[in-house]
């Protein structure tokens, strides 16, 4: 039996059961000092299986949850295939000295305006389905004018974004697409498109866990493009903006400590300044930033901080009227978020509506790894979980 990591993890379960250390020794028969030192390591290095098996018991969890690390791989739903697709295209580039001619760019912009509409509404396998091919013609039309390589470099954004809603095998596809999406911004010369392909690199490092350099490289790419792109209309105000929110995104992905905070915070109101700036002209890129949009960023900022009662506090501040402004796609991201949030100060069956609220509205959204995952937390919280729970969780391919 591997006991490594074990207090680690009876401190993960009874938070997360709710229970306080004294709660959880008295359940044991024995003191908060017991636990303290099992939680800190300081005893029991190799514990008797029936002090673990009683533990388990208490904790309502299987005994194997105490002596393995959750595997990320064990999500219900399988990758659809049109994801995996896309991400195995990356690596079948056209060849432009064999290419007939350059596609339309009327064509293009039309094809790139439905897989972008397809997306904020959480199509994401139809999204998926229409980038290869998209991709390939963008790539004809780069080579022969700055349009094509300003169409080439959206096209890659989107599929760098939906590459990393899927996370674990398609991260390295979704940073290879945010590369290449930068690369094809330089290529155009227009800095709004640089803005918006600096933010999917930004979001590429955080989803390779180097939080510390996304908030740095966003920052510097914010700082060093603000003097354009504040000349460039809401575009450019939208492009600025995102940067700073993921800069804060960025900054809180580390343990909580008063610097995390300091620099999350900064670039948070960094974008609020930005925000008030663009007023109510929606932004034309998808990215539906405005002041709602960094309220959102700040319930998500306050949880990955820790601060799980702040980022409730944060979401009720958040009107219905403004959320309906919104696209479907940050709708649904924010009921996932609130529903973590809800979860972690124990209000269960609030954090259940929240994310069967999510899957009326983006049914996709609900079934990628990351919320299924959270599905699954809810399920080993709730030690009876209602009709309404067990049936989210069969449809997102776990036993209930």
């Amino acid at each position: 039996m591997n006991t490594e990591g074990v207090g680690r993890r009876i401190a993960y379960w009874r938070e997360h059961r709710g229970l306080t250390q004294a709660e959880f020794g008295r359940l044991m028969g024995q003191s908060r000092r017991w636990v303290q030192d099992w939680e800190g390591g300081q005893r029991q290095s190799d514990p008797r299986l029936s002090v673990m098996l009683r533990a388990a018991e208490v904790l309502r969890i299987p005994l194997e949850r105490l002596v393995t690390n959750p595997s990320p791989a064990s999500a219900g739903a399988p990758m659809p295939a049109e994801v995996a697709a896309l991400a195995d295209a990356l690596h079948d580039l056209p060849s432009i000295e064999r290419a007939a001619a350059p596609p339309s760019l009327t064509e293009l912009r039309r094809r790139l305006a439905f897989a972008s509409h397809a997306w904020v509404a959480c199509h994401y396998v139809a999204t998926a389905r229409e980038l290869p091919g998209l991709l390939a013609d963008a790539h004809l039309a780069a080579a022969s004018s700055v349009e094509g390589a300003t169409l080439l470099s959206r096209t890659y954004q989107l599929a760098a974004s939906l590459l990393y809603k899927y996370s674990g095998n398609t991260c390295t596809p979704g940073v290879l697409a945010a590369d290449r999406a930068l690369a094809a911004a330089h290529q155009s010369g227009d800095p709004v498109v640089i803005g918006s392909a600096s933010r999917r690199v930004a979001r590429g490092l955080i989803h390779q866990q180097r939080h510390a350099t996304a908030t740095e490289y966003a920052t510097a790419q914010a700082d060093a493009l603000r003097p354009v792109l504040e000349r460039a209309g809401t575009p450019g105000l939208s492009a600025l903006g995102m940067l700073y929110l993921v800069a804060a995104v960025g900054a809180s992905g580390s343990e909580r400590s008063q610097a995390a905070v300091s620099v999350a915070t900064d670039r948070l109101d960094a974008a609020a300044e930005i925000a008030e700036r663009q007023g109510d002209r929606p932004a034309e890129d998808f990215t539906a930033f405005g002041s709602t949009n960094v309220a959102l960023h700040e319930v998500d900022v306050l949880l990955r901080l820790d601060d799980a009662w702040a980022a409730v506090e944060a979401g009720r501040r958040i009107t219905t009227e403004d959320l309906a402004r919104l696209n479907r796609e940050r709708r649904a991201r924010h009921l996932v978020t609130k529903a973590r949030a809800l979860a972690l100060t124990g209000r269960r069956e609030e954090a259940t509506a929240a994310l069967v609220a999510a899957e009326r509205l983006a049914p996709e959204e609900v079934r990628r790894p990351a919320v299924v995952g959270v599905v699954r937390e809810l399920l080993l919280l709730v030690p009876s979980p209602g009709a309404e729970l067990r049936g989210l969780a069969e449809r997102c391919g776990l036993r209930a």
